[in-house]
């Protein structure tokens, strides 16, 4: 089952995917982000070190480093 979050805001759920991407200068990074539907990198749980916010104005979920 994959994390999940629902916002206070909209009340929709949102789930927790990692991607792993290359950068311009030839350096991987591993992104973080939310979607509404559970697809392929859907992470059981959040990355350490990292808590999850809520952007006051639109409420979609973010991770901020803790």
């Amino acid at each position: 089952m994959a994390y999940s979050v629902q916002s206070k805001k909209s009340g929709e759920t949102y789930y927790l995917h990692s991607k792993d991407v290359t950068l311009r200068g030839g350096r991987q990074q591993t992104i973080y982000f939310f979607a509404r539907t559970e697809k392929e990198g859907a992470m059981d749980e959040l990355p350490e070190g990292y808590a999850v916010m809520e952007n006051s104005r639109t409420g979609l979920p973010m991770l901020k480093k803790a």
